[in-house]
């Protein structure tokens, strides 16, 4: 990793550090109860997870302004909902660096549900391309994720209750112990598509490998990752190229596909 990706990323590890204080109260419960009207009736918050990513999205953004401001950076948020990334930093050299916020919950203790980290087709193969992207791929310097993983509660929320926002401190919370890292894209990045059949790249679901950065690439480094998933096939993606199988469906296969035939 070049010097100006170090930089920034131990910058974003600095700030990411202390987000979970910011988010959560003294024991552990996140600081957002649910959505208030302007009758300050308060609704629960769904323990949806699109719902969880959103919230704690938006409530980060104000400190990532004041991270931009300490550091000189200008900060471009993504103009569309579905363009990557969510954020994009720009240093006073012109370097631009993306950002993106996952988050997803524990399923033991030290396991997550898989969270996704863009697409490996589009933008990502097409480097020039300005489609669902703020900026091309190729004018970043460096690709990054701040992920938070928090624990769900396991108390029955019920979401139909109305509730007084002086009552605020009684209405239950969602989600709890929230777990907050930053790490280059890759060095979390496995060597599998996320959930279902989405052309996404998944992350480690190990929660020690995910906040330290040591996935599959991790070793590897970037350049390798890039040709991983650039030419990574699905099965519907080989079939279309007239393809019996695709080439290789994880990292040992890509190996030995790279050495090609002995």
């Amino acid at each position: 990793m070049n010097h100006q990706n170090e930089s920034f990323l131990s910058n974003l590890q600095a700030v990411a550090k202390g987000f979970d204080e910011l988010l959560t109260m003294n024991n552990g419960d996140c600081i957002v109860k649910g959505f208030i009207d302007v009758f300050r009736n308060v609704y629960t918050l769904s323990c949806d997870t699109k719902v969880i990513s959103k919230i704690i999205e938006l409530m980060l953004f104000p400190y990532f302004q004041e991270f931009a401001r300490k550091h000189s950076y200008e900060v471009v948020p993504a103009p569309e909902q579905n363009f990557y990334p969510d954020l994009t930093f720009i240093d006073k050299h012109g370097y631009k660096y993306a950002v993106d916020l996952k988050s997803t919950y524990r399923t033991d203790n030290d396991r997550v549900s898989t969270m996704t980290l863009g697409a490996f087709t589009g933008y990502f193969r097409q480097r020039d391309s300005k489609k669902n992207i703020t900026f091309p791929y190729n004018e970043y310097n460096g690709h990054f994720t701040v992920g938070v993983i928090y624990q769900r509660v396991k108390t029955k929320i019920d979401e139909c209750k109305k509730h007084q926002i002086e009552d605020l401190e009684k209405i239950p919370s969602v989600v709890k112990d929230l777990l907050f890292f930053a790490q280059p894209k890759y060095r979390i990045a496995n060597d599998v598509p996320g959930s279902g059949n989405t052309k996404n790249i998944g992350a480690v679901n190990q929660l020690s490998i995910l906040i330290n950065g040591e996935g599959p690439f991790s070793n590897l480094g970037e350049r390798v990752f890039d040709d991983y998933w650039m030419y990574y096939q699905t099965t519907d993606m080989a079939k279309a190229l007239e393809l019996d199988k695709p080439p290789y469906t994880n990292l040992s296969a890509y190996m030995d596909y790279k050495k090609g035939p002995r």
